[in-house]
């Protein structure tokens, strides 16, 4: 049987793809949802017409602290210890698959070694060989290579990057997040979002090296405040980064600026409409990131590395949070649009075409 373990928004968005073309072809699937994230994941759910989850490990409010976190990994772990085969179905044989590189992806990737199921990653192979940059995440890809049995890696490069590892390598040359994006295009007229009708730029930023210490997080505010004097933006707000915003006294001189407006998170669909329409993104996220290389959209990375490649030199800036390299891009944006891209095969039906060999 496929078991697939999801626990973020981010996750969910990557993984529909996978999970409708199982559905439209009548396989059957185990989803079990760790509940990292339950804000907007029903809608995320509605948008790709997806079955609700067949297990849900936790249904409290979202993981936002690193307290949080450790105690809810922990009750996980053992929750999936004393019900793993409630859990999975009575399953023996089966795989597991997980996706990214967050807690959840570590949870599912060890949930499924405790059932003594077979591990299959995807979105494997991917690294910024800086264990600070993203931090948790690589470290968190590091373990989850060490978990798998099949790993369904983005193209070549990140093939390359895993080969000593004995999992099994498949190249699905690019991510799912295309695949979910080619569902979201064609109906952007239909999509009921109130986008600006004057130019904009869209801020998102959540990562943890950016927004969980103080001095990073003025540093971000800092920047976000300086491209307002010539760029009206749309800054969206994520659970863990208004909180943060909040604790550390800085919301209100983002709200109070006339040239920021301040939004709450959308659903994928609603999101993508505003990000097409946007002039440019600032953004530390790596789905960003891959949206914007396949939208030919500039975006501007407030990163010190990046795990992924597309874009890079060519629609994509990366900051490393230098004030010259982030004024150059702000200036110059209309030199990084590109034409979209269109790709074949699907990653998602190279990953299918192999689970009902190897599940």
């Amino acid at each position: 049987m496929i078991h697939v373990i999801i626990g973020t928004k981010a996750q969910l968005i990557k993984m529909a793809p996978i999970l409708k073309q199982m559905q439209d072809q009548g396989i059957a699937y185990n989803y079990i949802l760790t509940g990292q994230h339950k804000d907007t994941v029903t809608d995320i759910a509605n948008n790709f017409n997806l079955k609700q989850p067949d297990y849900i490990l936790y249904s409290g409010t979202d993981i936002t602290s690193i307290v949080k976190m450790g105690i809810w990994f922990t009750k996980c772990m053992i929750k999936t210890i004393f019900n793993k085969k409630q859990i999975f179905k009575q399953d023996k044989n089966g795989i597991v698959l997980v996706h990214g590189d967050t807690f959840s992806t570590l949870l599912g990737a060890m949930m499924g070694k405790i059932a003594g199921l077979k591990v299959g990653h995807v979105e494997s192979g991917l690294r910024s060989f800086n264990l600070f940059h993203p931090f948790p995440e690589e470290l968190t890809r590091i373990l989850v290579f060490r978990l798998s049995n099949y790993m369904f890696c983005p193209g070549e490069w990140a093939v390359k990057n895993v080969q000593r590892y004995k999992a099994k390598k498949i190249n699905t040359q690019f991510n799912t997040l295309y695949d979910a994006l080619m569902q979201v295009i064609p109906k952007l007229k239909a999509i009921n979002v109130d986008v600006p009708g004057y130019n904009y730029a869209i801020v998102s930023i959540h990562r943890f090296e950016n927004i969980y210490n103080q001095a990073a997080l003025e540093r971000i505010v800092s920047t976000v405040q300086d491209i307002a004097k010539n760029k009206r933006l749309l800054f969206i707000l994520h659970k863990p980064t208004e909180k943060k915003l909040y604790q550390f006294n800085m919301y209100q001189s983002l709200a109070q600026n006339p040239q920021i407006e301040l939004r709450q998170r959308y659903d994928y669909f609603k999101f993508i409409k505003l990000v097409y329409h946007a002039d440019f993104i600032i953004s530390d996220g790596g789905s960003n990131q891959e949206e914007c290389y396949f939208l030919g959209k500039p975006i501007l990375l407030l990163r010190k590395a990046t795990e992924r490649n597309e874009g890079i030199g060519h629609n994509c800036v990366l900051s490393e949070y230098k004030p010259q390299v982030i004024a150059d891009f702000v200036q110059h944006s209309q030199q990084y649009q590109n034409d979209f891209q269109s790709l074949s095969p699907s990653p998602t039906d190279i990953i299918i075409e192999n689970i009902k060999v190897y599940a």
